[in-house]
């Protein structure tokens, strides 16, 4: 008898985390998707990630990953995620260390994490880097250059301040809006120029 495998129907993001500050941004990220029934996330931490959460947040490792649909090992290069024919809207890589920018700008997919970015360029899906550095060094810029000129969208976590925020949540949720905008999907309190938040 064969046996059919069972097919998503969800729309899927690959979403890395590397070992850069700002955990909380990729976390509240995944939580936020959690809720949505419409999407499947793919998750992916480095072990600088892994350190980062330790040190930055109140979470385990164990809550992280419990937060995604499915979660990869980075030493895992044979995973779904790293081939073109697995079918995803994209990627976010959020927080993005420049070591892993500098990664993926020079092809260099040593892990499942720079392989599934190296995908998503190749298949022409979108590519959300969230680099997380100051000041940027000409080393830092270039590279980022390079992945925008590759067609990345370069979304460094900014602190915006014409949608008035009250705590660091309020920044958080916008920068995570404007991120998951480029995937059309909408995040709640999210306050565009020139709209009202019901």
């Amino acid at each position: 008898m064969e046996t059919k495998l069972k097919v998503s129907t969800k729309k899927r993001l690959v979403i890395g985390m590397s070992g850069a500050s700002g955990a909380i941004l990729g976390i509240d990220m995944l939580k936020i998707l959690s809720d949505n029934p419409e999407w499947e996330t793919h998750l992916v931490i480095s072990h600088g990630a892994e350190l980062t959460i330790s040190q930055e947040t109140g979470y385990t490792i164990d809550e992280v990953r419990n937060l995604a649909d499915k979660v990869h090992d980075i030493k895992n290069i044979g995973a779904s995620i790293a081939s073109g024919s697995f079918k995803t809207e994209g990627m976010v890589i959020v927080p993005c260390s420049m070591k892993t920018v500098a990664g993926i700008a020079c092809g260099y997919s040593d892990n499942l994490l720079l392989r599934a970015a190296d995908v998503t360029i190749k298949e022409k899906k979108t590519l959300v880097v969230v680099p997380r550095e100051s000041p940027l060094s000409s080393i830092h810029l270039k590279n980022m250059l390079s992945l925008s000129e590759t067609g990345a969208i370069i979304i460094p976590p900014m602190v915006t301040y014409y949608n008035k925020p009250l705590s660091l949540e309020d920044m958080n949720r916008h920068i995570i809006g404007k991120i998951l905008d480029k995937f059309d999907i909408e995040v709640s309190g999210f306050k565009r120029w020139g709209e009202t938040v019901s």
